[in-house]
């Protein structure tokens, strides 16, 4: 166990270098190019999940990561002003994209990689303090070709740090386990059933927080998601919306604590980034942790940007609780994906090998398939 923990803190040491690195040339770019504030913000959204995606990637998925994630980055900046401007078509837009990205797994591994980069600028759109500013701040907003800009600084510094990490580091990455693809006898497929939960639970959360909630609609949503996201069976979601729910609550206290001891500015910045780091490190062991310091995180930020988190924590709890209820009901009565059960398989589907039992373990770098602790980027059998 001891010297698991001490490799996981190697991942993570590699994935919070890479974004350390990302967000210093963001900073330096937004000081140069008198941009927003939202550029290096940006910047860790997008490192933070590549830096799990690419890390034992073969070189024609990382050529593909640095031909997509750019163009999808600045999509995504088109999308958060078509939010602002008409709410119910970006809506619409947003949930279909993000369907789209978990549907494509049908089509196999590929496809799944496809998939999860193209959903990295939208649970990047979720984070980012974009949509939900105030028509006033619009124009000072990061446009789309810094974003596509800021896409190809997030690839580079990746590669970066890890090709120096598996040449000079005592460990190379654990590859990823051989997944034999098979045929299902299961109709509508788990990527397609996984596709119809996700848009169900994201679109009512968009409705329901722009009706409750206002500007922190963000909240409801991005939960929705992170409950729905590799979706193993009922028991999964309801599991991970309210690790979610109590994540968030103790995040949220957390950071209403830091901010109580004076800390704030480039201090809170740095805070920011330690919990980030402690939070991946103990991903692995409950997924509250990862729940618990993203929201740490998102509340340190909002307090940089001058919101009060004491004020926000009966917000923050609500909107998570209602994208957790929307998600959980989503799950339960909408095309609900079986359990896998262990023993003899009833049908052929893929899997691990039959003399593996239990799930394969990941890396902490490489469960954090999102800013916000999706599990998209380990996803369960493909049908």
């Amino acid at each position: 166990m001891r010297s698991k923990l001490i490799r996981n803190a190697y991942e993570v040491i590699l994935a919070m270098t890479a974004v350390l690195l990302c967000w210093g040339a963001a900073l330096w770019l937004e000081g140069a190019a008198g941009l927003h504030t939202d550029v290096p913000v940006l910047a860790v959204a997008l490192t933070l999940p590549l830096s799990s995606t690419q890390r034992t990637a073969p070189t024609s998925r990382r050529l593909a990561a640095l031909a997509l994630l750019p163009v999808t980055a600045a999509g995504a900046q088109f999308l958060g002003r078509l939010i602002m401007h008409h709410y119910a078509i970006g809506a619409a837009v947003f949930t279909a994209g993000i369907s789209l990205c978990i549907w494509m797994r049908r089509y196999g591994a590929t496809a799944t990689g496809l998939g999860t980069l193209t959903a990295l600028p939208f649970v990047a759109l979720l984070i980012v303090p974009g949509p939900a500013l105030p028509p006033a701040a619009e124009s000072g907003l990061v446009s789309w070709s810094w974003s596509a800009l800021i896409g190809v600084l997030a690839c580079g510094c990746v590669w970066l740090v890890q090709a120096l990490g598996d040449r000079y580091g005592p460990w190379r990455p654990e590859p990823e386990p051989v997944v034999p693809c098979r045929a299902s006898c299961l109709r509508p497929r788990s990527s397609t059933r996984m596709a119809v939960q996700m848009a169900v639970g994201v679109a009512p959360a968009f409705l329901c927080g722009r009706l409750l909630f206002d500007g922190h609609w963000p909240w409801a949503v991005l939960t929705a998601y992170v409950a729905a996201s590799g979706n193993r069976g009922r028991t999964d979601v309801v599991r991970k919306g309210v690790e979610r729910l109590a994540g968030a609550a103790a995040g949220t206290l957390l950071a209403t604590g830091v901010a109580s001891t004076g800390i704030t500015g480039r201090a809170s910045v740095a805070v920011m980034f330690a919990v980030l780091a402690v939070a991946l490190w103990l991903r692995p062991l409950n997924y509250a942790y990862w729940a618990a310091g993203i929201t740490t995180a998102l509340s340190l930020l909002l307090g940089y940007f001058g919101q009060d988190a004491v004020s926000l924590l009966p917000t923050r709890l609500a909107a998570t609780a209602v994208g957790a209820v929307l998600s959980i009901a989503a799950a339960w009565w909408v095309l609900p994906v079986p359990v896998r059960r262990r023993g003899p398989r009833l049908t052929n589907e893929p899997g691990p090998p039959a003399s593996q039992h239990g799930r394969v373990r990941a890396s902490p770098a490489r469960r954090a398939g999102s800013a916000a602790n999706g599990d998209q980027t380990q996803p369960p059998s493909r049908r």
